[in-house]
């Protein structure tokens, strides 16, 4: 039985930018076929048994011809397989899904084609540049700028091209920039023509340059411009000026080391890239099941039996209610009060229908103590499941009190899968701006990472903890952090972060 082929648009670089379509293609594929312009992160979307197939086609540099890919494409669909062909931008803007279909016809498979953004009016817009604009321009074409410019003859007819629509965006470009310019002036556009070079349009690392028709081919070089860029012609470039919203963003240009677990990394990230960040996701902790659910199982069947439920974190809470509902049961099976260290931990606890008794002011465990002490009394039984390593100050001072404390491992963390050497370049390149710790653990976990020269790595780099316990892990291993967050969460270490860059 033959299988489907989706020929899906990824848009132009944002990976917010891709259609709910596209979705939906990526999370059903059994095999995705994928370019160097599709960012991996649309790959978090897919199964986790799907098939991944890299066949990145950077300039002059193909990791699969053309002509393979297509026939790769027929291959895995009479196997049966359900496959999406993940492409830069549109596939049938320079994108050669033309070509794909075709072969897919000729092999009578099915196939549909997902449109995607394409960057010819994706990446001005991002850079402020309209590509239309009442009074300024009426009419723009999208120009290959990778036809090679020593064939026998062009395919361009540069005698009309050149004056003949009002805004000119040319795709791939950049390498041919001398020959595109020479022809365009040739065939009457003035060299005094606004124009404009981006680099990596719509991602965060976005690069504009703006110059002239004249001078464009020379000011690339000097400023060491490489593909993937476009290159656009005409008065609209002016507008810029005023447009310009996404490299004006705060936080533009600075580089943010985000070492929280893979799975929950994303809530840090996108605060930041609201802001302009570009996010370097290292998850320095992984979040794993524990060596034994015994005493977690011990503890359930006996749960009536607990005056107090402690919840330490978001990922106690979840993880204990989800070892509750593999027991069949849930919320009700609580009879007792329930306390949350901090706003997220007790909204995490709300997610499942339990509205905390208790939460500090002064999000840690002395704050928790401090409120308990006219609380417990002497025999009290409280239940805490966390993480396996943890601080012992809440149930050490709890005792103090006379209560019978269990604590049990809902959770553990290891070192998370990071690319130590491309990790350690950065810091040795001094390419990160700032590095963010959201737990003890983030701290130890990426000095292990880093090796003997961790703590002087991180040292030469802004930190941020996301509150005192955090910082004083750092400060054990002679790390000073920059800043601490006021309000002890993710949204109170962003609002330490932009006060600390002035925002």
């Amino acid at each position: 039985m033959a299988g489907m082929v989706y020929l899906v648009g990824a848009g132009p670089g944002d990976y917010k930018l891709i259609s709910m379509k596209a979705c939906e293609c990526i999370q059903k594929a059994d095999t995705i076929v994928y370019d160097r312009l599709a960012d991996d992160r649309l790959l978090s979307y897919a199964r986790k048994d799907v098939e991944l197939i890299y066949v990145g086609k950077a300039s002059s540099n193909h990791t699969m011809k053309q002509e393979d890919i297509n026939q790769l494409l027929v291959d895995k669909a009479k196997e049966g397989k359900i496959v999406t062909r993940l492409k830069g931008g549109d596939p049938f803007v320079f994108g050669r899904g033309g070509e794909e279909a075709l072969l897919l016809e000729e092999n009578h498979l099915p196939f549909e084609v997902v449109p995607g953004i394409t960057s010819a009016i994706s990446v001005p817009a991002y850079a402020g540049i309209p590509v239309t604009h009442r009074g300024i321009a009426t009419s723009f074409a999208v120009v290959t700028g990778h036809e090679d410019p020593t064939k026998a003859k062009s395919n361009m007819r540069w005698e009309k091209l050149a004056t003949a629509v009002d805004t000119l965006v040319f795709l791939m470009g950049v390498e041919n920039l001398p020959h595109i310019t020479s022809k365009l002036i040739e065939n009457g556009r003035s060299a005094d023509t606004p124009a404009a070079v981006i680099r990596w349009g719509t991602k965060l690392d976005q690069r504009t340059l703006i110059t002239t028709v004249g001078k464009a081919a020379e000011d690339v070089k000097l400023n060491d411009i490489k593909p993937p860029a476009i290159f656009i012609v005409g008065d609209v470039v002016n507008l810029r000026e005023k447009l310009a919203w996404f490299d004006n963003k705060p936080l533009f240009g600075k580089t943010v080391l985000v070492t929280r677990a893979r799975e929950q990394a994303s809530l840090l990230t996108g605060k930041l890239e609201e802001l302009g960040a570009r996010c370097i996701e290292a998850p320095a902790i992984r979040i794993v099941e524990p060596d034994t659910y015994e005493a977690m199982d011990t503890a359930i069947e006996n749960l009536s039996d607990y005056q107090w439920l402690i919840f330490t974190s978001t990922n106690g809470v979840e993880r204990f209610f989800n070892r509750l509902n593999s027991k069949q049961l849930d919320a009700r099976a609580i009879r007792g009060k329930v306390a949350a260290i901090g706003v997220s931990t007790a909204n995490a606890l709300r997610s499942y229908g339990v509205l905390a008794d208790l939460i500090p002011v002064e999000f840690r465990a002395e704050g928790i103590v401090e409120l308990m002490q006219d609380m417990v009394k002497p025999g009290d039984k409280i239940l805490i499941p966390r993480a396996k390593v943890a601080r012992e100050i809440l149930p050490q001072k709890l005792r103090e009190l006379g209560a019978i404390v269990d604590v049990v491992t809902a959770y553990q963390t290891v070192s998370g899968d990071v690319d130590k050497d491309a990790l350690k370049a950065m810091f040795v390149n001094n390419e990160i701006d700032l590095v963010t710790f959201t737990s003890s653990s983030t701290v130890t976990n990426l000095l292990d990472i880093l090796g003997e020269d961790g703590a002087k790595m991180i040292s030469s780099v802004k930190t941020a903890c996301i509150g005192p316990i955090t910082m004083l892990t750092c400060e054990d291993h002679k790390i000073t952090p920059t800043i601490v967050a006021e309000e002890y969460t993710i949204s109170g270490l962003v609002e330490s972060i932009k006060k600390m860059f002035k925002i």
